[in-house]
């Protein structure tokens, strides 16, 4: 049993680091700078940890940054006001998403000019059906030999859809639930203490007001754990924080 809890908590919170220090921060925002060497680093590491839910990050950037343009209005590729439910929602955004990697969708410009790290031989790895599908079956076979018994493989289809969860998460419920420090102009909230278990990415409203702020909590009792790793990483000079 420790060995499957271990295994379920250190895939979700590395794949929840990654998801908001390369995906978010850098491939969406730019809030660091950092080596070429490193951002590669960054990438393969988002690929591992993410797996079978591998987000391509020029298509996530792309999203993300309609999502700032058009925050819970109809051209929100996520707001959970105009769906019913949120698989719906996703269901919405994975088609979008999907849109932006075959070419069938061509984004505005304006979410393109700004740098996108693009790495055609890897996206196209793991976004292919066949490494999804050995992610799945490594979990599986994880699964097979350290579950007590298979009420634990209730908790598979997270790890297959990981990345998407994680997502799902954070649009729904930092969207509709919690409180606000600063008008936005839409309906971003803060939500505590999930805010803190999401490693920062739930301090919606606090993220909306001051969107290139790698520093995601504002009052005292909020904390960004993502952005203390950041700071390290700042001082021992592996990224380089925009002030």
């Amino acid at each position: 049993m420790l060995a499957i809890l271990l295994f379920f908590f250190s895939h979700w919170f590395l794949s929840l680091f990654f998801h908001s220090f390369f995906l978010h921060r850098y491939c969406s925002h730019q809030m660091y700078t950092t080596s070429k060497n490193w951002e590669r680093i960054f990438y393969v590491s988002t690929w591992l940890v993410q797996g079978s839910s591998f987000l391509v990050p020029r298509a996530y950037g792309v999203m993300h940054r309609m999502h700032h343009a058009y925050s819970d209005t109809e051209k929100d590729p996520h707001s959970p006001h105009f769906f019913t439910d949120v698989y719906q929602m996703m269901r919405s955004t994975i088609l979008i998403f999907r849109g932006f990697l075959t070419g069938k969708n061509v984004p505005d410009p304006q979410f393109t000019k700004e740098y996108l790290p693009v790495w055609d031989r890897l996206d196209k790895l793991g976004h292919h059906p066949v490494t999804r599908i050995l992610f799945m079956l490594g979990y599986v076979t994880f699964y097979y030999f350290f579950a007590p018994n298979y009420w634990w493989y209730l908790l598979l289809p997270i790890h297959f859809l990981m990345g998407p969860i994680q997502g799902a998460i954070v649009n729904w419920c930092g969207h509709k639930y919690g409180y606000s420090n600063f008008e936005n102009g839409d309906h971003s909230k803060n939500t505590s203490p999930w805010g803190i278990l999401l490693m920062g990415e739930l301090f919606q409203n606090n993220h909306h007001y001051a969107k290139d702020d790698a520093n995601f909590a504002k009052k005292w009792f909020e904390f960004d754990l993502t952005f203390l790793f950041m700071r390290i990483m700042h001082k021992v000079q592996i990224i380089e924080l925009k002030q």
